[in-house]
């Protein structure tokens, strides 16, 4: 008998002008052999905007797809789908392996983001209010959050003109043009940030697998554990997906071909198991 597969990855943006997956049957292939999938958050946008019924249609089509697939779909929550799920983080391969979509890294959510300023006041404001005891809570951390999150309106990933959405996406991303300084900086810091909020909540998980960043990536912490971002089905780095079998993780590319999405190359092998 085949080893049981669960595959991870992350950031589908489903229903949003930039992401690559028009249609949920492009995914058919990177269903195919699974025994479980897991949606690392982003999936979709769930949040308030200007095209409310797009946005309902979107949320629609996602659950109809997520109840009649084959194999079971779990997803967890990220900060653009921040009731979508109340999962937000899972441990998996008993504790060894921690997916969680990876927003609760920054105090801002998004330090790049034109909302960042706002945010981390919110959170700040949210954190202090909790108490000693929630304080050491993820859960209760998480809530604040997914309430900050969810209060955010879809901006331009909401745009339905392609020019509008390109002035409106640099605009919320990269101007002024210091701002891409703290994208650089979110991706520097990532990884630490990963190991230090496991030793916290989960000590005893060796890999940490996030998404959030849109930047795939393998990195080791200083304490040893690895990180993995699976990145992003929108432009320009492209996703990379995890899957998991008794004693084993492998890390590949998904790649693009005839109009759908099918695991790609290897990338890395882990064992899973105690040296």
């Amino acid at each position: 008998m085949a080893d049981k597969i669960i595959r991870i990855f992350s950031d589908l943006h489903y229903g949003e002008r930039s992401s690559r997956v028009r249609s949920l049957k492009q995914l058919a292939p990177l269903l195919d052999g699974v025994d479980t999938l897991i949606l690392n958050g982003d999936t979709l946008d769930t949040r308030h905007g200007p095209y409310p019924e797009h946005t309902a249609a979107v949320v629609a089509e996602v659950k109809e797809f997520l109840g009649r697939a084959t194999p079971k779909i779990i997803p967890l929550s990220g900060n653009h789908d921040p009731d979508f799920s109340a999962l937000h983080a899972l441990e998996l391969a008993n504790g060894r392996v921690l997916v969680t979509h990876g927003d609760t890294l920054f105090e801002d959510i998004v330090p790049w983001g034109r909302d960042a300023p706002d945010i981390r006041r919110q959170i700040a404001a949210g954190l202090a209010a909790l108490t000693p005891a929630e304080r050491d809570s993820f859960a209760a951390q998480a809530a604040i959050y997914r309430r900050v999150s969810a209060a955010l309106p879809q901006r331009h990933q909401a745009e339905r003109n392609l020019f509008k959405y390109v002035v409106s996406f640099i605009r919320d991303t990269f101007w002024p043009p210091t701002r891409f300084l703290h994208v650089l900086r979110a991706w520097r810091e990532a990884p630490e940030r990963a190991a230090a909020l496991a030793r916290q909540h989960w000590p005893e998980a060796r890999f940490i697998i996030l998404g959030h960043l849109h930047r795939p990536g393998i990195w080791q912490s200083r304490d040893g554990r690895v990180v993995i971002n699976t990145g992003s089905f929108c432009p320009p780095f492209g996703a990379c997906l995890v899957d998991l079998t008794p004693g084993r993780l492998v890390v590949r590319r998904i790649a693009a071909r005839g109009g759908a999405f099918y695991p790609g190359r290897q990338v890395a092998e882990f064992a899973l198991a105690e040296a």
